[in-house]
């Protein structure tokens, strides 16, 4: 008896049917039942019968497998008339499971437990699966981020055709904004996750990870976020990495682009892609990887009445973005103190807080006198997007404020026009 296996188990004066799931620990069995739940079982209070083998097969390694956290791979069985889709896990919800000696969802399941908890993968692509990380997003640090970014080009180079990021929803648009930045792809690179566990009827992750397959196929060679487009199970909205944000704490399509459309489309039920504005076409670019990064780089948000301490903790960073009310702007009592960060090395660079709209301190005396001081404007770029920007221009780049100040990977507009 295998996972992938559909099973009848009886217990006591119970039955249950369904597909048989890997489980966290040897003395429970996991069965995803017809209805959507998974149920736990003791091992040795039930009497299993194996209704049919491998209805969800995923083809063995050529590799044994390596440790869970760190590098482990797996290659499916090919099928020469079906691009090449490669998997990669850093864990989160996607790729999670109940745990049911504690009740609590954990991030542990590797690719090729993808695939058997999401069947309807199988015949879209071939499939290579590979795990860069096994955690929970929140966990996120830069140094992972320069590993993913490695892994996709690896994955690239060797051939495969698209990218599928398997990651955590919280900080999902940090990790899509970093590799959108670091990566030149000839390929669609495409981040997805979902807000709601596969043991729940209502879980996105099916619908996620099939629509993010299939945005993977398409011609879009950028770095998209793929999430449910709206509450229903009808579409998924492709996002522009670095114009993604999260809005929302568990509604299934709690992800946005902000001032704008998403990007494109992929409509569920017709398996049918579109965009809706330009992009990078596949096969455009060149792959390659700058992977550097400052990671001494800090995100303020002003609020009104702060400390102006806080400014002496970033002191010797070599950048800060502070995230600014309105145009950009902070308390005037603060700018000699910023003034005095740049005077000693700081790139301090300034967004804002509202969620649409641009950067402009040539309005007020006080922006005007943040540019003074010297102060970066970066437009109408997101705070989160403008920390990791920071931190990969001030390794990569002759001059951060140049970059600051330039779309490198669709993250600012030239003007702040409605968008499509």
């Amino acid at each position: 008896m295998n996972p992938g296996d559909r099973v009848r188990v009886d217990r006591a004066d119970r039955t249950y049917e369904g597909v048989l799931l890997p489980s966290s620990t040897d003395d429970n069995l996991v069965v995803k039942l017809d209805g959507g739940y998974n149920v736990g079982i003791d091992r040795d209070d039930a009497d299993c019968e194996v209704l049919d083998e491998n209805v969800y097969e995923i083809g063995g390694s050529d590799t044994e497998d390596e440790d869970e956290s760190t590098g482990a791979d797996s290659e499916i069985e090919f099928n020469d008339d079906l691009p090449t889709i490669s998997l990669i896990s850093t864990g989160g919800t996607i790729a999670s499971t109940v745990d049911y000696r504690t009740g609590a969802v954990t991030a542990q399941f590797d690719a090729e437990d993808v695939l058997r908890a999401v069947p309807d993968l199988a015949g879209r692509a071939n499939y290579r699966g590979r795990v860069v990380a096994n955690i929970l997003s929140e966990n996120m640090e830069p140094p992972i981020w320069q590993e993913l970014a490695q892994a996709v080009s690896e994955e690239i180079e060797a051939g495969a055709d698209g990218v599928v990021v398997m990651h955590g929803t919280d900080t999902m648009q940090y990790s899509a904004s970093a590799l959108a930045f670091m990566l030149e792809t000839p390929v669609p690179v495409v981040f997805t996750g979902s807000q709601r566990s596969a043991d729940r009827p209502s879980s996105d992750n099916v619908m996620n990870a099939v629509s993010a397959v299939e945005a993977a196929k398409s011609d879009c060679a950028e770095v998209l976020v793929c999430m449910h487009a709206s509450e229903s199970d009808d579409a998924c909205a492709l996002h522009r990495g670095t114009r993604v944000r999260k809005t929302h704490t568990s509604r299934r399509d709690a992800f946005e682009t902000i001032g704008a459309k998403p990007l494109g489309t992929v409509d569920y039920d017709a398996e049918a892609v579109t965009f809706r504005r330009d992009h990078q076409e596949r096969g455009e670019a060149e792959l390659e990887l700058a992977a550097e990064l400052e990671d001494d780089v800090e995100l303020l948000k002003f609020t009104p009445g702060m400390d102006p301490a806080f400014l002496d903790v970033v002191e010797g960073a070599e950048g800060l973005v502070i995230e600014g009310t309105g145009l950009g702007h902070v308390h005037t009592d603060l700018i000699p103190r910023i003034e005095e960060l740049i005077d000693d090395g700081t790139t301090v660079v300034m967004t804002s807080q509202c969620l649409e709209g641009r950067v402009c301190d040539r309005v007020y005396d006080t922006g005007r006198d943040l540019l003074d001081a010297g102060v970066i404007e970066a437009g109408d770029t997101l705070p989160g997007t403008a920390k990791v920007k920071l931190m990969w221009a001030l390794a990569n780049e002759e001059s951060a404020e140049e970059a600051m100040q330039t779309s490198l990977a669709g993250e600012l507009q030239e003007r702040s026009v409605p968008w499509e």
